[in-house]
């Protein structure tokens, strides 16, 4: 399929019930509103088709700029194509489920990710840290220095108050993340989440969140789902 007839596809697909729900959110124009599930089918068409995913994302429609980290190859990615593909996303679905989901199949993930980390940049601070929560929730504990994954921890500890709102959701799940899927580092994560307490993240003109790892950290090891990891990271 070539780009034309991808777009009409996603057109087709769309929805104005999901579009206001995109939108509520921070998406903006251009957008049809197609529900991630409803794309699987075009996908399995496509498979993985990086050149037109270049094209996809560069519209700046949303839909279709999801769309193409869902047929992405992040092997044939650079860290300057990332680079790119962040300066395009101007809100954390596209940020954090679309850039650092496709990052995270990558062999350079920790490195771009750190880097984000340090950006000072709302949205950069926060796919970095979603990078962490995707690769910690998909590969073996042992591809990670629980050294660092320590030290991320004390950083959230002493940063995440202070930090942007949308950082602020990236850390809170970092700490949930390490006391679920990384197993050496559980205890630390627990202590971490009750010495962070609640968590308080503006959202616009709706009513502000209020986040507590400790308690999503202890729902899910009454559900039996500690040391939990993803089999894929993209869908």
């Amino acid at each position: 399929m070539d780009f034309e007839m991808v777009m009409q596809e996603l057109q087709a697909l769309g929805k104005e019930r999901i579009k206001k729900t995109y939108i509520s959110n921070g998406a903006h124009e251009p957008l049809f509103g197609v529900a991630t599930g409803a794309m699987k089918p075009l996908a399995k068409k496509i498979k993985i088709d990086q050149p037109l995913a270049e094209q996809l994302y560069a519209t700046g429609n949303y839909d279709a700029m999801y769309f193409a980290g869902i047929i992405a190859d992040p092997m044939t990615m650079t860290e300057a194509d990332f680079e790119r593909w962040m300066d395009g996303a101007y809100f954390y679905m596209l940020s954090d489920y679309v850039v650092a989901v496709t990052l995270a199949e990558t062999d350079f993930a920790q490195v771009v990710a750190d880097r984000w980390i340090e950006s000072g940049e709302e949205l950069r601070m926060s796919a970095g840290w979603s990078c962490y929560c995707w690769l910690l929730g998909n590969r073996p504990d042992g591809e990670f220095s629980a050294k660092k994954i320590a030290s991320m921890l004390d950083q959230v500890k002493n940063r995440i108050h202070d930090s942007p709102d949308r950082t602020k959701s990236a850390m809170n799940n970092f700490i949930y993340t390490v006391g679920i899927s990384y197993l050496p580092l559980h205890d630390k994560a627990v202590e971490t989440a009750k010495a962070v307490g609640p968590v308080e993240v503006r959202r616009g003109k709706k009513k502000s969140s209020i986040l507590f790892a400790s308690e999503n950290i202890q729902k899910d090891l009454d559900r039996g789902l500690l040391g939990f990891k993803r089999k894929n990271v993209r869908c």
